[in-house]
């Protein structure tokens, strides 16, 4: 593909970059992305992705746009409350960037439908808020080799770690398995510092971008953490577990589940 003389300009101040150009700039139009989520990681994740031309950004949401979600998730707005938020995004996205086709899917993932999802995508950024979802992810993209982002954040704290499978380490060589019900509070629970939100979705952008363009080095079986009472990042070092139950040198998980069950989580 070619640049128009209007993406030539939207996009200067990228291609006059070393490392992108207008071949990278072609390269960030022609890519697919899949956002899980539209709430505190997603919203600035889409923001950014739309405004550095993504060519397709998926975004799959099953919930409605709440007022108390306001205070972090910058896709949505006081007008959309009540709308959904995979409707609600794919409008504030065009409104940025009409370059960008945006995919929205008003459902639930469960281990039946998210494969065909995640097929067509070239990255995952999982930015969900329960376990069930997030094993699931995982677990999913493991099975397909499609790379993911994942990120998560509670209270003042986050996390973001870039999985490449069959390279690095995944989320269970991590966390081999969702903690038992009741352990860890939800945001709802516990609260989040919405500008923690806010960094850690631009963290998942800044490595889905790197990613794309195959630049710079990745998070990769290393894990990220930001802690806003300090301001302060560190990173540690996550080792492959060769072990792992679905990325391990002799798998055990090789078919989908769902955690809704075990984690004690309702289906919505």
């Amino acid at each position: 593909m070619s640049l128009s003389n209007e993406q030539i300009e939207r996009y200067s101040r990228q291609i006059i970059l070393n490392n992108i150009g207008g071949k990278g700039q072609e390269k960030l139009l022609s890519s697919k992305v899949l956002i899980i989520g539209a709430g505190g990681l997603g919203s600035p994740a889409a923001l950014y992705l739309a405004a550095a031309g993504v060519g397709t950004i998926g975004i799959v949401d099953s919930d409605k746009v709440e007022l108390n979600n306001l205070q972090r998730q910058i896709l949505h707005s006081t007008k959309n409350v009540g709308k959904s938020k995979a409707e609600s995004a794919k409008e504030r996205i065009n409104n940025l960037n009409s370059d960008v086709n945006v995919i929205p899917y008003i459902l639930r993932l469960t281990s039946e439908n998210i494969l065909d999802i995640i097929k067509d995508y070239d990255i995952v950024i999982d930015g969900s808020d329960n376990f069930p979802t997030r094993y699931l992810v995982n677990d999913a993209c493991v099975i397909l080799k499609k790379p993911l982002s994942h990120g998560g954040i509670f209270k003042y704290d986050g996390q973001v770690m870039t999985i490449i499978p069959g390279e690095s380490a995944c989320y269970r060589c991590l966390f081999p398995q969702p903690p038992p019900p009741g352990l860890v509070p939800g945001c709802q629970e516990a609260g989040i510092l919405g500008v923690v939100a806010g960094i850690i979705g631009l963290m998942q952008a800044n490595e889905v971008l790197k990613y794309l363009l195959g630049i710079g080095e990745l998070l990769t079986s290393k894990l990220l953490i930001f802690n806003a009472i300090e301001s302060r990042f560190r990173i540690v070092k996550i080792p492959k577990n060769d072990n792992c139950f679905v990325c391990g040198k002799n798998p055990t998980l090789t078919k989908l589940i769902d955690y809704e069950e075990f984690c004690s989580v309702k289906k919505r």
